[in-house]
Protein backbone atom coordinates (compact mmCIF):
# COMPACT_ATOMS: atom_id res chain seq x y z
CA UNK A 1 0.00 0.00 0.00
CA UNK A 2 1.21 3.46 -0.95
CA UNK A 3 0.89 6.53 0.78
CA UNK A 4 1.69 10.33 0.28
CA UNK A 5 2.79 12.79 2.35
CA UNK A 6 2.22 16.66 0.64
CA UNK A 7 4.05 20.01 1.85
CA UNK A 8 3.90 23.44 0.31
CA UNK A 9 6.94 24.78 0.09
CA UNK A 10 9.00 27.23 -1.93
CA UNK A 11 11.20 25.85 -4.99
CA UNK A 12 14.47 26.74 -2.97
CA UNK A 13 13.58 24.65 -0.56
CA UNK A 14 11.74 21.74 -2.90
CA UNK A 15 15.81 21.45 -4.21
CA UNK A 16 17.56 21.55 -0.69
CA UNK A 17 16.05 18.52 -0.18
CA UNK A 18 17.09 16.44 -2.58
CA UNK A 19 20.84 17.47 -2.07
CA UNK A 20 21.16 16.99 1.51
CA UNK A 21 22.04 13.23 1.77
CA UNK A 22 22.49 13.91 5.42
CA UNK A 23 19.10 14.40 5.77
CA UNK A 24 17.77 11.96 4.09
CA UNK A 25 19.71 9.28 6.20
CA UNK A 26 17.60 10.36 8.93
CA UNK A 27 14.51 8.85 7.59
CA UNK A 28 13.09 5.32 8.29
CA UNK A 29 11.45 4.94 5.31
CA UNK A 30 13.11 6.58 2.71
CA UNK A 31 10.41 8.09 0.62
CA UNK A 32 10.16 9.16 -3.12
CA UNK A 33 10.35 13.16 -3.37
CA UNK A 34 8.53 14.69 -6.13
CA UNK A 35 8.79 18.65 -6.71
CA UNK A 36 5.63 20.73 -8.45
CA UNK A 37 4.45 24.32 -9.27
CA UNK A 38 1.24 25.23 -7.43
CA UNK A 39 1.31 28.49 -9.52
CA UNK A 40 3.25 28.77 -12.54
CA UNK A 41 6.36 31.01 -12.80
CA UNK A 42 5.82 31.52 -9.28
CA UNK A 43 8.85 29.54 -7.25
CA UNK A 44 7.37 31.07 -3.76
CA UNK A 45 4.35 28.64 -4.42
CA UNK A 46 5.87 25.12 -4.79
CA UNK A 47 4.43 21.71 -3.39
CA UNK A 48 6.95 18.34 -2.19
CA UNK A 49 4.96 15.46 -2.59
CA UNK A 50 6.55 12.35 -0.22
CA UNK A 51 5.64 9.10 -1.55
CA UNK A 52 5.45 6.20 1.05
CA UNK A 53 5.75 2.29 0.32
CA UNK A 54 4.02 2.00 3.28
CA UNK A 55 2.86 3.62 5.76
CA UNK A 56 4.46 6.36 7.23
CA UNK A 57 5.85 6.38 10.77
CA UNK A 58 5.10 9.61 12.74
CA UNK A 59 9.10 10.33 12.83
CA UNK A 60 9.28 10.62 8.76
CA UNK A 61 6.01 13.29 8.97
CA UNK A 62 7.89 15.10 11.44
CA UNK A 63 11.13 15.53 9.35
CA UNK A 64 9.24 16.80 6.61
CA UNK A 65 7.19 18.82 8.54
CA UNK A 66 10.17 20.41 10.64
CA UNK A 67 12.13 20.87 7.46
CA UNK A 68 9.54 22.97 5.65
CA UNK A 69 7.71 24.55 8.72
CA UNK A 70 4.39 23.39 7.66
CA UNK A 71 1.66 20.95 7.98
CA UNK A 72 1.62 17.77 6.47
CA UNK A 73 -1.26 16.22 4.43
CA UNK A 74 -1.14 12.49 5.02
CA UNK A 75 -3.06 10.29 2.24
CA UNK A 76 -3.29 6.58 1.78
CA UNK A 77 -3.07 5.43 -2.27
CA UNK A 78 -5.56 2.98 -3.85
CA UNK A 79 -2.94 -0.33 -4.87
CA UNK A 80 -1.80 1.17 -8.38
CA UNK A 81 1.21 1.65 -9.85
CA UNK A 82 1.44 5.73 -8.79
CA UNK A 83 4.83 6.55 -10.95
CA UNK A 84 3.49 4.74 -14.12
CA UNK A 85 -0.15 6.89 -13.81
CA UNK A 86 1.80 9.80 -13.32
CA UNK A 87 3.02 8.93 -16.78
CA UNK A 88 -0.15 7.89 -18.31
CA UNK A 89 -1.18 11.54 -17.79
CA UNK A 90 1.59 12.67 -19.82
CA UNK A 91 0.51 13.07 -23.37
CA UNK A 92 2.60 12.48 -26.32
CA UNK A 93 4.31 14.97 -27.98
CA UNK A 94 4.55 16.24 -31.81
CA UNK A 95 7.23 18.90 -32.91
CA UNK A 96 8.41 19.10 -36.54
CA UNK A 97 9.16 16.07 -37.60
CA UNK A 98 9.59 14.88 -34.05
CA UNK A 99 6.89 12.13 -31.65
CA UNK A 100 7.95 11.70 -28.39
CA UNK A 101 6.42 9.73 -25.63
CA UNK A 102 7.38 7.68 -22.47
CA UNK A 103 6.32 3.70 -22.23
CA UNK A 104 3.11 4.12 -21.39
CA UNK A 105 1.71 6.70 -24.01
CA UNK A 106 3.19 5.35 -26.72
CA UNK A 107 -0.52 5.74 -29.37
CA UNK A 108 0.37 5.89 -32.94
CA UNK A 109 3.17 7.43 -34.23
CA UNK A 110 2.51 9.75 -37.07
CA UNK A 111 3.41 8.38 -40.66
CA UNK A 112 7.04 9.55 -41.37
CA UNK A 113 7.88 10.91 -37.29
CA UNK A 114 11.03 10.27 -35.68
CA UNK A 115 9.87 8.93 -32.28
CA UNK A 116 12.17 8.74 -29.00
CA UNK A 117 11.18 6.85 -26.05
CA UNK A 118 11.79 9.75 -23.29
CA UNK A 119 10.85 7.96 -19.92
CA UNK A 120 9.04 10.38 -17.75
CA UNK A 121 10.84 12.06 -14.25
CA UNK A 122 14.23 10.63 -15.10
CA UNK A 123 16.11 14.43 -16.63
CA UNK A 124 14.80 17.41 -17.25
CA UNK A 125 14.33 17.18 -21.48
CA UNK A 126 11.51 15.16 -21.53
CA UNK A 127 9.88 16.74 -24.39
CA UNK A 128 6.75 18.00 -22.57
CA UNK A 129 7.88 21.29 -21.92
CA UNK A 130 7.61 23.81 -24.43
CA UNK A 131 11.04 25.20 -24.25
CA UNK A 132 12.11 21.46 -25.35
CA UNK A 133 9.64 21.06 -28.17
CA UNK A 134 9.87 24.73 -29.06
CA UNK A 135 14.12 23.74 -29.98
CA UNK A 136 12.65 20.14 -31.85
CA UNK A 137 10.77 23.01 -34.00
CA UNK A 138 13.29 25.41 -34.55
CA UNK A 139 15.66 22.23 -35.59
CA UNK A 140 13.40 21.11 -37.83
CA UNK A 141 12.60 23.62 -39.80
CA UNK A 142 16.13 24.59 -40.26
CA UNK A 143 16.45 21.03 -42.02
CA UNK A 144 13.49 22.00 -44.10
CA UNK A 145 15.00 25.22 -44.72
CA UNK A 146 18.28 23.37 -46.36
CA UNK A 147 20.50 23.93 -43.50
CA UNK A 148 23.91 21.74 -42.80
CA UNK A 149 25.64 21.52 -40.09
CA UNK A 150 28.98 19.09 -39.52
CA UNK A 151 29.88 19.73 -35.94
CA UNK A 152 26.84 20.28 -33.16
CA UNK A 153 26.75 20.69 -29.56
CA UNK A 154 24.07 20.61 -26.95
CA UNK A 155 24.73 22.39 -23.53
CA UNK A 156 22.92 20.79 -21.46
CA UNK A 157 21.24 18.33 -22.64
CA UNK A 158 19.22 16.77 -19.56
CA UNK A 159 17.69 13.02 -21.22
CA UNK A 160 19.69 13.72 -24.53
CA UNK A 161 16.91 14.37 -26.70
CA UNK A 162 17.77 17.38 -28.49
CA UNK A 163 21.38 15.85 -29.55
CA UNK A 164 19.42 12.82 -30.88
CA UNK A 165 16.86 14.85 -32.79
CA UNK A 166 20.36 16.95 -34.20
CA UNK A 167 21.77 14.11 -34.94
CA UNK A 168 18.76 12.61 -36.90
CA UNK A 169 18.26 15.69 -38.68
CA UNK A 170 22.01 15.25 -39.58
CA UNK A 171 23.39 11.73 -39.25
CA UNK A 172 26.64 12.70 -40.82
CA UNK A 173 27.40 15.07 -38.07
CA UNK A 174 29.55 14.95 -35.04
CA UNK A 175 27.93 15.39 -32.24
CA UNK A 176 28.74 16.84 -28.54
CA UNK A 177 26.13 16.39 -25.47
CA UNK A 178 27.01 17.57 -22.56
CA UNK A 179 25.66 18.37 -18.88
CA UNK A 180 26.40 19.87 -15.29
CA UNK A 181 24.83 17.18 -13.69
CA UNK A 182 26.49 13.16 -13.84
CA UNK A 183 23.01 11.63 -13.58
CA UNK A 184 21.96 13.65 -16.58
CA UNK A 185 24.71 11.87 -18.59
CA UNK A 186 23.69 8.66 -17.24
CA UNK A 187 20.51 8.97 -18.37
CA UNK A 188 21.73 10.33 -21.90
CA UNK A 189 23.36 7.20 -22.47
CA UNK A 190 20.40 5.01 -21.34
CA UNK A 191 18.10 6.97 -23.46
CA UNK A 192 20.82 6.38 -26.50
CA UNK A 193 20.39 2.38 -25.94
CA UNK A 194 16.16 2.75 -25.89
CA UNK A 195 16.10 4.89 -29.51
CA UNK A 196 19.23 3.37 -31.16
CA UNK A 197 21.22 6.31 -30.95
CA UNK A 198 25.60 5.40 -31.14
CA UNK A 199 27.23 7.16 -28.45
CA UNK A 200 31.01 7.92 -28.96
CA UNK A 201 33.25 10.24 -30.57
CA UNK A 202 33.18 9.45 -33.98
CA UNK A 203 31.04 11.15 -36.53
CA UNK A 204 27.17 9.75 -36.99
CA UNK A 205 27.34 9.49 -33.21
CA UNK A 206 26.96 11.53 -29.90
CA UNK A 207 29.51 12.27 -27.67
CA UNK A 208 28.96 12.64 -23.85
CA UNK A 209 30.60 14.70 -21.33
CA UNK A 210 29.74 15.80 -17.77
CA UNK A 211 31.13 19.68 -17.47
CA UNK A 212 30.12 23.40 -16.61
CA UNK A 213 29.24 24.95 -19.95
CA UNK A 214 31.74 24.49 -22.03
CA UNK A 215 34.61 23.79 -19.71
CA UNK A 216 35.76 20.66 -20.36
CA UNK A 217 38.73 20.33 -22.91
CA UNK A 218 37.32 17.72 -24.91
CA UNK A 219 33.98 20.25 -25.49
CA UNK A 220 36.94 22.87 -26.67
CA UNK A 221 39.48 20.34 -28.38
CA UNK A 222 36.03 19.48 -30.50
CA UNK A 223 34.83 23.37 -31.93
CA UNK A 224 34.44 25.23 -33.60
CA UNK A 225 30.99 24.13 -33.77
CA UNK A 226 28.31 25.43 -36.50
CA UNK A 227 25.17 24.43 -34.40
CA UNK A 228 25.02 25.32 -30.98
CA UNK A 229 22.01 24.24 -28.88
CA UNK A 230 21.59 25.26 -25.55
CA UNK A 231 17.55 24.93 -23.64
CA UNK A 232 18.88 26.20 -19.99
CA UNK A 233 18.33 29.07 -17.76
CA UNK A 234 18.62 32.58 -18.23
CA UNK A 235 20.94 33.21 -15.86
CA UNK A 236 23.53 31.06 -16.93
CA UNK A 237 22.77 31.20 -20.58
CA UNK A 238 23.66 35.47 -20.04
CA UNK A 239 26.44 34.09 -18.02
CA UNK A 240 27.59 31.53 -20.79
CA UNK A 241 27.59 33.66 -24.02
CA UNK A 242 31.51 34.43 -23.54
CA UNK A 243 32.53 30.99 -23.51
CA UNK A 244 29.59 30.10 -25.98
CA UNK A 245 31.33 32.66 -28.51
CA UNK A 246 34.54 30.54 -28.34
CA UNK A 247 33.40 27.52 -29.96
CA UNK A 248 31.03 28.29 -32.15
CA UNK A 249 32.58 28.93 -35.67
CA UNK A 250 31.79 32.44 -37.35
CA UNK A 251 28.37 32.19 -39.40
CA UNK A 252 27.40 29.46 -36.73
CA UNK A 253 24.12 29.05 -35.34
CA UNK A 254 23.04 29.13 -31.88
CA UNK A 255 19.59 28.20 -30.43
CA UNK A 256 18.81 29.33 -27.04
CA UNK A 257 15.93 28.35 -25.06
CA UNK A 258 14.70 27.91 -21.29
CA UNK A 259 13.91 31.69 -20.57
CA UNK A 260 10.66 33.28 -20.09
CA UNK A 261 9.36 36.19 -22.59
CA UNK A 262 10.22 38.95 -20.07
CA UNK A 263 13.78 37.51 -20.89
CA UNK A 264 14.58 37.96 -23.95
CA UNK A 265 15.85 41.41 -24.00
CA UNK A 266 18.93 40.58 -21.03
CA UNK A 267 19.82 37.37 -22.99
CA UNK A 268 19.68 38.81 -25.94
CA UNK A 269 21.62 41.44 -25.21
CA UNK A 270 24.41 39.78 -23.69
CA UNK A 271 25.17 37.43 -26.81
CA UNK A 272 25.14 40.76 -28.96
CA UNK A 273 28.22 41.99 -26.93
CA UNK A 274 29.91 38.46 -27.54
CA UNK A 275 29.48 38.85 -31.30
CA UNK A 276 25.82 37.44 -32.05
CA UNK A 277 23.07 38.59 -34.06
CA UNK A 278 18.96 37.43 -33.43
CA UNK A 279 17.96 36.15 -36.28
CA UNK A 280 14.57 34.91 -35.70
CA UNK A 281 12.40 34.21 -32.59
CA UNK A 282 9.33 31.52 -31.60
CA UNK A 283 7.47 31.53 -28.99
CA UNK A 284 5.27 28.75 -27.56
CA UNK A 285 3.08 29.85 -24.91
CA UNK A 286 5.65 32.48 -22.38
CA UNK A 287 8.51 30.25 -23.39
CA UNK A 288 10.57 31.82 -26.26
CA UNK A 289 13.42 30.04 -28.17
CA UNK A 290 15.67 32.36 -29.87
CA UNK A 291 17.79 31.68 -33.30
CA UNK A 292 21.05 33.73 -33.25
CA UNK A 293 24.16 33.70 -35.80
CA UNK A 294 27.56 34.69 -34.98
CA UNK A 295 28.80 37.42 -36.92
CA UNK A 296 31.56 36.87 -39.52
CA UNK A 297 35.04 38.81 -39.44
CA UNK A 298 37.39 40.10 -41.63
CA UNK A 299 41.33 40.95 -40.97
CA UNK A 300 43.14 40.10 -37.88
CA UNK A 301 41.07 38.63 -34.93
CA UNK A 302 42.19 38.95 -31.57
CA UNK A 303 41.82 35.45 -30.10
CA UNK A 304 38.29 35.10 -26.91
CA UNK A 305 38.57 33.21 -23.92
CA UNK A 306 36.23 31.89 -22.04
CA UNK A 307 35.15 33.08 -18.61
CA UNK A 308 34.73 29.74 -17.41
CA UNK A 309 31.94 31.20 -15.03
CA UNK A 310 28.06 30.39 -14.70
CA UNK A 311 25.01 31.49 -12.81
CA UNK A 312 23.66 28.14 -12.59
CA UNK A 313 23.13 26.24 -9.30
CA UNK A 314 23.26 22.87 -8.70
CA UNK A 315 19.38 22.07 -9.17
CA UNK A 316 18.84 23.49 -12.40
CA UNK A 317 20.59 20.60 -14.31
CA UNK A 318 20.11 20.34 -17.64
CA UNK A 319 17.19 20.65 -20.60
CA UNK A 320 14.01 20.93 -19.43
Amino acid sequence: MNWKVTLPCSRAEAEAMHEDDEWLARFDNLPTLVADELEAFNDARWSVQAYFSGEPESHDIALLEQRLGTKAIVERLPDEDWLTLSQQSVAPVTAGRFYVHTSTNKGVVPHGARAFLIEAGQAFGTGGHETTSGCLAMLDRLKRGGRRYHHIADIGTGTGLLAFAALHLWPRAVVTASDIDPVSIDVTRDNAAANAVAVGRHRGRVALYVATGTDHQDIIARAPYDLLIANILAGPLVELAPSFATVVAEGGTLILAGLLNTQVEQVVAAYRRSGFLLLERRDTGDWPCLRLVKRRHYGHKRPIRASGRTSQPPGDFGTW
